[in-house]
């Protein structure tokens, strides 16, 4: 389905009216729903209202940066929307990052203030994680005046929950701060914020040692989310499942294509197959957007899938295309009647930049990623800054409205990625079909796709080297049936040292996240090289055979 241009017209507003207008419309409809929590579109309004007040009583106002190192929740929810409806800046912090993790992107964000919770899991502890990250929090005298060294513009953090805790605001004392603020303060720096303003801050890997702030402005979120519920027939009546964390733009671009059109938005803090069925079920669900087999073979292969009334799911978000034939086949067979589409994004466009009109034809959902939302353009350029070939790969470049404005604090890193004509050189590597079809072949880029989380072997490898006994690490993704892909490192060791393989694992765990500590180490005392570089692909190939891997 070609899409009539001319027929289209700009809607845009801030994140914080997007959800205003939807409480205006359709203010008894379930906003958000949770297992063991709903909101309606009124009831939402009215606690991202709560939030934004007791944020601007602790000064928070227009342009400043507020971390959100939370799990996917309503508080999350809450706390976003509260944020745009200052003019602040979201951040939101990967909930598996570990304390060094966390100290990096609180100084490199310039964080006035980080809301976190005790209600997760026994696995994790956030209180004790930003202790660890931030060890003067902990002995800190005023949490309604901080001054740490290690995070000098930080000024509050504050626990959702029951917990007390040193050098933090207490849930009850923040929401009590919410009664100093009048409505009108909160609603005239909302009517002061620019659709050009950032919005968001989202921090995702690159091929630099740490990872690198996408400053999103409201416009490209808010243009995005109506693009795609747009291209996916969004209404009222739909209900729309995403168990990915919230703190992903892959969350937050559905959430945000909800509250433009009115639907309700169903996720979980922890993807639980059975419970997922249920709520498909009861919920009503019509749309889903699980992108990952980890996710979708999980549903199907569950004691109660056959059971599961699912019959009312129109369209699944399922990424065919990059994933093994098999994987389609299955879900056709077992959900014959829901439309599989594809989808190519990334951060900094603020999510989708392509996927499957619904009307697309088989073979076009199940090989390809689908065309550009409208506004948006792609082409496929060759190392001489050329358009390839109809069907020949290239890099892409990506040009329009969900642009991100640069990297924060980066200003070498934008330059090589946004160039003078306005196109973002994203290094991932795609084709395009005579028909306009995209399809992605990978990353020129060093990087690894774990489990749904980019993550740049850059990051692994400044980490192993950190060890006394490492000299020079080299990082590789090799092939997993649940994950799509692990790490794996090899290292030289410095003369006269010894290391093992478990040791080097286990210098790994607790300061980088789970998902980049590497499943595998090898010692090499001698690196296959080009005439200028190490052959990655060569590493790659040799460990993949000696674990059977084809």
């Amino acid at each position: 389905m070609s899409v009539d241009l001319s027929a289209v017209r700009i809607q845009a507003t801030t994140l914080g009216d997007l959800l205003l207008i939807a409480a205006d419309q359709f203010p008894d409809t379930a906003a958000v729903v949770l297992p063991d929590k709903r909101l309606s579109y009124a009831e939402l309004a009215e606690r991202a209202m709560h939030k934004a007040r007791a944020l601007r009583a602790l000064g928070i106002g227009p342009g400043d940066h507020v971390g959100l190192l939370l799990p996917t929740s309503m508080d999350f929810v809450e706390t976003m929307f509260g944020i745009a409806m200052l003019g602040a800046v979201t951040v939101p912090i990967n909930a598996r990052y570990m304390p060094p993790e966390l100290a990096y992107v609180i100084d490199n964000a310039d964080l006035v203030a980080v809301l976190t919770t005790d209600e997760f899991d026994a696995a994790v502890n956030f209180v004790e994680r930003l202790h660890s990250a931030l060890p003067e929090l902990e002995t800190a005298k005023d949490p309604n005046a901080l001054a740490l060294d290690s995070a000098p513009k930080l000024r509050n953090v504050v626990v959702f929950g029951n917990t007390e805790a040193n050098g933090m605001l207490t849930e009850a004392q923040f929401d009590a701060l919410a009664s100093n603020t009048p409505e009108d303060e909160v609603h005239l720096k909302r009517l002061q914020t620019r659709l050009g303003s950032t919005c968001l801050i989202l921090y995702t890997s690159g091929t630099t040692a740490n990872p690198k702030g996408c400053m999103i402005s409201h416009e490209a979120m808010v243009r995005n989310s109506m693009a795609l519920a747009d291209r996916y027939a969004l209404t009222a009546d739909d209900s729309f499942w995403s168990p990915l964390p919230m703190f992903h733009i892959a969350a937050i671009l559905p959430l945000a294509a909800s509250a433009a059109r009115g639907s309700t938005y169903v996720t979980t803090p922890h993807f639980k197959a059975g419970e997922a069925l249920e709520m498909l079920e009861a919920e009503n669900v019509t749309c889903t957007y699980p992108c990952f087999w980890t996710i979708m073979g999980d549903l199907v292969n569950h004691e109660d899938f056959q059971t599961a009334d699912l019959s009312k799911i129109r369209l699944m978000n399922a990424n065919f295309a990059v994933q093994p034939a098999v994987v389609g086949e299955t879900m056709e067979k077992a959900m014959p009647d829901t439309v599989y589409v594809g989808t190519f994004g990334m951060t900094e466009t603020a999510g989708t930049v392509t996927t499957s009109a619904l009307d697309a034809s088989r073979e076009q959902r199940f090989t390809r990623l689908g065309t550009p939302l409208a506004g948006l353009e792609i082409r496929a350029v060759g190392e001489d800054g050329n358009d390839v070939a109809a069907g020949e790969r290239g890099e892409a470049l990506i040009r329009g409205y969900s642009l991100f404005d640069r990297y924060y604090k980066a200003p070498e890193k934008t330059a090589e990625a946004l160039d003078e004509d306005g196109w973002f050189h994203s290094g991932d590597m795609i084709s395009i079909d005579d028909d306009g079809q995209v399809m992605f072949h990978g990353r020129i880029k060093d990087m690894l796709k774990v489990g749904g989380e980019n993550v740049a072997a850059v990051e692994i490898e400044s980490h192993l080297q950190k060890h006394e006994a490492v000299k020079l690490a080299q990082v590789v993704g090799i092939p997993d049936p649940r994950l799509q892909e692990i790490p794996a490192a090899f290292v030289e060791l410095n003369e006269g040292c010894e290391v093992s393989e478990d040791e080097l694992i286990a210098f790994c765990k607790g300061k980088i996240a789970g998902f980049k500590v590497p499943r595998h180490v090898r010692t090499v005392t001698e690196w296959p090289q080009s005439s200028t570089k190490i052959q990655k692909f060569k590493l790659q190939e040799q460990i993949m055979a000696e674990l059977g891997l084809g």
